[in-house]
């Protein structure tokens, strides 16, 4: 495994913390640069001991031969920008944005021949809490990160980065970033925009306390990933609108169905599809949905 002297954090918060503290696990790098705009996120960092320096983006690319960009999507565009004007010949740099179409033409509009540097990366691991605070070295222990490479990117570069990603824990499988933006607006994208929704509805209510009072595991559960992040999530539904609006257009085809058959007091249909996701649930727990392999191994 290649030892990288240095690495730069450009975003510290939960995911770019996590990729740090388990690149530190692993034992592959020398030094950890933070970069972020919020100064008390650098603060904290230092004081938990994910990174080691705190810097400006152009002091801290000086010699860094591995970048992770861990910023909100709609900030790719002007990050690439900053880090087209000070990289080294020989970084790597990687994201680990939830869209990937808009990221890599923010990277080609930005980076010009430097191009073949990024190995565009999705890691498929989160929490409903962020910052670095919430940061963990087993973050991505047996989670999915998918790859997304460019025609650009030679056979080391998506090598490298596919230890990288081995390195902190991860599985790694690979995807086109027209297939990745469909395939997470469906299954990512949609459920936090339902679980924003539901818990938004509930607070406009003038019950809204008596509501939230007798809600118990399954309102929690559901609901769990509404404590995203929402500038994150913001930027991640305006950047996959189109595949995001598809698939909201189908989950409300599928409510107004539901909604017919309880109208109509069906019961025998009504209980068919809920005993056919139950099913689908329970495949899909023992992993016989599971369509990806792990390409790392």
């Amino acid at each position: 495994m290649i030892i990288f002297k240095r690495l730069v954090i450009v975003g510290v918060g939960l995911i770019g913390g996590s990729f740090a503290l388990a690149l530190k696990r692993a034992g592959i790098v020398v030094e950890v640069i933070g970069v972020d705009r919020n100064c008390a996120a650098l603060d904290d960092a230092l004081r938990l001991n994910v990174i080691d320096t705190a810097a400006s983006i152009s002091e801290a690319l000086k010699g860094a031969d591995l970048v992770l960009l861990a910023v909100p999507v709609r900030q790719m565009s002007a990050t690439f920008a900053l880090v087209a004007r000070d990289i080294a010949a020989n970084t790597i740099i990687i994201d680990c944005g939830s869209t990937k179409r808009d990221v890599i033409a923010a990277a080609r509009a930005e980076l010009g021949e430097k191009i073949s540097r990024f190995v565009p990366a999705h890691p498929i691991a989160g929490r409903e809490t962020s910052g670095v605070g919430a940061a963990d070295a087993m973050l991505f222990d047996g989670k999915n990160v998918v790859l997304t490479s460019l025609e650009e990117n030679s056979a080391e570069a998506i090598a490298r980065t596919t230890d990288i990603w081995r390195a902190c824990g991860a599985n790694v499988v690979t995807m086109t970033a027209a297939a990745h933006d469909a395939v997470f607006a469906a299954v990512s994208h949609l459920p936090h925009m339902l679980a924003f929704a539901l818990v938004d509805e509930f607070a406009a209510r003038a019950n809204a306390k008596s509501l939230f009072s007798f809600a118990a595991s399954g309102f929690r559960d559901f609901t769990r990933i509404a404590g995203s992040s929402p500038e994150m999530w913001r930027d991640i539904a305006l950047n996959n609108r189109d595949a995001l609006l598809t698939e909201m257009d189908a989950y409300i085809a599928k409510t107004q169905q539901l909604r017919t058959l309880i109208a109509n007091r069906d019961a025998a249909e009504l209980e068919h599809l809920m005993q056919r996701a139950r099913e689908a649930r329970a495949k899909w727990l023992a992993g016989e949905l599971n369509g990806f392999r792990d390409e790392s191994a």
